[in-house]
């Protein structure tokens, strides 16, 4: 370790090993460490033995929920964008080969104390007991609106400015119900909260537009999940970091963030060894995660909290179709809630469980003292729980860009249900690191159906 290098990043989540993967394409002498034995941090996907042992450390896993090398189970559920930013940086650094695909089955939404399929095909739509028979006209006009506008052509705007009308405007313009506005703005725009709402439109124009593009690349639902779990998307990264030169350490404690006399990044010390580097990349865990840091500095602030239970099931989800894989969504005003609530279900079809189980992840961010009892809509439509793990962990957000002392610190991972937002925190570290944007070339990914 007494080589000195371009970069050292310290942690093996997705967005760490996004950036090492991405810095040593761009020839950058990289060094990444964890203080844990396996890849992917806060994002790892663990074996039952690995699992029982951070949840309950002193219970094996019982023995009727079969082998353990057939699970691998998500800390943080998430699935991908068909058509969005994470797919589109694994076929810029051809990480895809490392890489299988299974489309999750379907995308569903709570309504008035029941879920319905989101529709995918225009059949789907009329059938849809979302929307009664004038609001699906009403909806049906809004979509038009949406496939048909061009920017050049005032006459596709019907008055209407993206870029300064703001959402409600839009929703009024169109008489869309309250309930119809949940829909969009939750289950296809994807936002946890209303916020949305009075900000200009063109955002939720443009996640609208990548849902439903992702929706077309293969129906069903727009997001696909790599085999083996989330985990495999870090080591796919980290192999990627290695064929272009990068150092890998697992199981290496981090002691010290060492500086120099005018406050900057010097090196990194590991025991009685110190590598030193010209910056240091990492997740908030290694720079006081909220405590104060090395010379009364505070480095990360919390910025809420995001509680997850990871419940395992013997059952698909009652009323999902019997599908092997969904999403649901629960719009918080649904259940009177600030944010919306998330369910991630996958099962053995995605090689993360034992035949005939189901692992199903209820998150939320916390609004209360109680954060359990927050998610308990989302365990309800479950249908009985053979197991259910909970964990509370902080959002951190970093207090500076790192440009000054050269420590650029990563976002925690937050409640969505999807990877743009990590995507978004690349693209950022990125330009801070490199000065420039991160350019990405376009091509086909394959998927399984």
């Amino acid at each position: 370790m007494d080589e000195e290098y371009d970069v050292v990043v310290l942690g093996t989540g997705l967005t760490e090993c996004i950036l090492s993967g991405l810095l040593s394409v761009e020839g950058k002498k990289v060094l990444h460490m964890d203080r844990n034995d396996y890849y992917g941090g806060e994002s790892a996907s663990l074996n039952l033995t690995q699992f029982y042992r951070k949840f309950r450390p002193n219970q094996s896993p019982p023995t009727e929920l079969g082998r353990d090398r057939d699970y691998a189970v998500d800390l943080i559920p998430k699935f991908i964008i068909a058509s969005g930013e994470l797919v589109k940086i694994l076929v810029h650094t051809d990480v895809l080969r490392y890489l299988e695909f299974k489309q999750i089955a379907g995308s569903f939404v709570y309504k008035n104390g029941k879920i319905s399929k989101v529709p995918s095909t225009e059949v789907e739509a009329a059938r849809s007991p979302l929307m009664g028979l004038f609001e699906k006209y009403r909806a049906k006009k809004f979509f038009e609106f949406l496939q048909g506008w061009k920017e050049e052509d005032p006459a596709t705007h019907q008055g209407l400015d993206l870029d300064k009308d703001s959402m409600r405007k839009v929703y009024q313009h169109f008489g869309l119900e309250s309930g119809t506005q949940d829909f969009i703005g939750h289950a296809l725009a994807l936002y946890l909260d209303d916020d949305y709402i009075n900000k200009p439109a063109r955002e939720t124009y443009e996640r609208i537009v990548l849902y439903t593009t992702s929706m077309a690349r293969w129906g069903k639902s727009p997001y696909i999940y790599p085999l083996y779990g989330l985990g495999e998307l870090p080591q796919s990264f980290a192999r990627l970091s290695a064929i272009y030169g990068g150092t890998y350490m697992l199981d290496k404690p981090i002691d010290e963030i060492v500086l120099n006399k005018d406050g900057s990044f010097a090196g990194v010390r590991s025991g009685a060894e110190t590598v030193r580097a010209k910056m240091v990349i990492g997740d908030p865990s290694y720079f006081g995660a909220g405590k104060e840091a090395e010379g009364g500095k505070l480095r990360v602030v919390e910025d809420g909290k995001v509680v997850r239970a990871i419940c395992i099931l013997k059952h698909p989800i009652p009323g999902t179709e019997e599908s092997d894989s969904v999403q649901i969504i629960i719009p918080q005003n649904q259940v009177n809630r600030r944010n919306d609530i998330y369910i991630a279900m996958v099962s053995s079809t995605h090689k993360v469980c034992a035949e005939n189980i189901y692992v199903a992840i209820v998150s939320t961010i916390v609004e209360t003292s109680v954060p359990e009892n927050e998610i308990q809509p989302g365990l309800h439509l479950l249908g009985s729980i053979y197991d259910k793990f909970v964990t509370v962990s902080p959002i951190y957000t970093p207090v500076a860009d790192g440009k000054q002392d050269h420590v650029y610190i990563t976002r925690s991972y937050d409640a969505t249900s999807h990877f743009e937002t990590v995507v978004e925190d690349v693209q950022d570290v990125f330009k801070r690191v490199m000065g420039k944007d991160l350019e990405l070339k376009k091509r086909e990914a394959d998927v399984e159906q």
